[in-house]
C-alpha cells in the first residue's frame, strides 16, 4: 500500500502574542470543531489575533479566535468567532484555573494541524506595559547591530 503525502499546512500563528505578554510555559490542547471548520484550518483560514481562552465552569474555552469560510466551505458568520471548547487534562485544567486567579492571561500561541488532530499551543502570561515594550525593541535592536558588529569584523 503507497504512503499518503503529507498534507502542506499553512501556519496559523498568534504574533502578536509574544509581544504584548511575558509567556510562561505553553501546552497542547485540543479543540472541539465542527467538519467545515477542520477544513478551513487545514487550509489555513484561521486567524489568532485578539483571541484569548477563559475559564467557564471547569472548562476552557476559546474566544475570538476567528475561522473564515472559503469556495466549497460554507461557515455561517456566526460560528466564524464563536467560543470553542478547549480539550485538556483536569490537572492541566486546574493549573491554568490557578494561574487564571493570580490575574494572568491565557494565551493561544499557534494552531497545529499538522497531524491527524488540530491543536492549538497556549500559554500562560502577564501582559506587558508600554515601557517593557520598548525595552524588548530596544534590547533586540542592540543583540542585532553586536551580531552585525561582530559579522562584519572579520
Amino acid at each position: 500500500m503507497a504512503k499518503k503525502k503529507a498534507a502542506q499546512t499553512k501556519q496559523i500563528t498568534n504574533r502578536r502574542a509574544r509581544h504584548d505578554y511575558e509567556l510562561g510555559d505553553s501546552l497542547v490542547a485540543g479543540i472541539e470543531l465542527s467538519g467545515a471548520e477542520t477544513k478551513a484550518l487545514r487550509m489555513g483560514h484561521g486567524q489568532l489575533r485578539g483571541a484569548y481562552v477563559t475559564i467557564k465552569g471547569d472548562e476552557l474555552m476559546l474566544i475570538n479566535a476567528t475561522i473564515s469560510p472559503s469556495s466549497g466551505i460554507p461557515i455561517a458568520e456566526s460560528d466564524q468567532t464563536r467560543a470553542r471548547k478547549l480539550l485538556a487534562k483536569r490537572r492541566e485544567i486546574n493549573s491554568l484555573i490557578e494561574a487564571k486567579q493570580q490575574g494572568k492571561t491565557i494565551v493561544p500561541l499557534e494552531i497545529l494541524t499538522h497531524g491527524r488532530y488540530i491543536k492549538v499551543r497556549i500559554s500562560v502570561g502577564r501582559g506587558k506595559k508600554l515601557y517593557d515594550k520598548r525595552q524588548t525593541l530596544k534590547k533586540r535592536d542592540e543583540s542585532r547591530q553586536m551580531a552585525a558588529a561582530v559579522k562584519n569584523a572579520r
